[in-house]
């Protein structure tokens, strides 16, 4: 599979890129890619809610009432699940939701959702991507140029790129990340993907 290799401004360069299909052109597996986005969620759960159970309530231990000749229900303190006040019943407590997902797995589910992208023309690459000085409207107009400021992009770098990822920081729609920690979560997340041409060399030895 070959992109056209784009500049900076939009303009399209002297050479085409070609793409590995065995990382680009795969048939996707639904099931990896929802493993893999699952588990990426789920690590970044904190963990740490907690309600307050029968046990923990502050109040009286007294008995409310009288066990018969009430004609009413039964009571027992007001630390009671059923009173206004009183504990939960099964409330949520501290867990760690991390779980293990094989590393063969995590690299099917991102071959999966970048031949997604492929086959939906999700993919740009360009030759590079240099700024001076890190401009959040420098930024917003390379995105202008190459026709991605009306949709979600993640913007895929090699290397140290500390001016492009400061230039985009302050804009939503728009994600920075090394080729290297490239996950399947945000693949999925973004209309579009711009590469660098080095980060497509990284790509290709990472998940070789």
């Amino acid at each position: 599979m070959e992109l056209e290799l784009l500049k900076q401004d939009g303009k399209k360069a002297s050479k085409k890129v070609k793409l590995d299909d065995g990382i680009f052109g795969i048939e996707p597996n639904d099931h990896a890619i929802y493993l893999d986005v699952k588990q990426i969620q789920a690590n970044g759960r904190q963990g740490t809610h907690k309600a307050k159970e029968r046990s923990e309530v502050a109040g009286s231990r007294k008995k409310l009432r009288k066990q018969k000749g009430t004609g009413g229900a039964r009571r027992g303190d007001v630390k009671d699940p059923l009173l206004r006040g009183g504990g939960r019943i099964f409330g949520p407590r501290p867990r760690d939701y991390h779980f293990k997902l094989n590393k063969k797995v995590k690299r099917l589910a991102r071959k999966s959702a970048l031949s997604y992208k492929a086959k939906e023309s999700g993919l740009l690459v360009v030759d590079d991507i240099k700024f001076a000085a890190p401009k959040t409207q420098d930024f917003k107009k390379m995105l202008s140029n190459l026709k991605l400021d009306d949709s979600k992009v993640l913007v895929v770098v090699s290397g140290d790129n500390e001016n492009t990822y400061l230039s985009a920081r302050n804009l939503q729609g728009a994600k920075v990340m090394n080729a290297t920690d490239l996950n399947t979560y945000d693949i999925m997340n973004c209309k579009n993907i711009l590469f660098t041409e080095g980060a497509i060399t990284a790509v290709h030895e990472y998940l070789k």
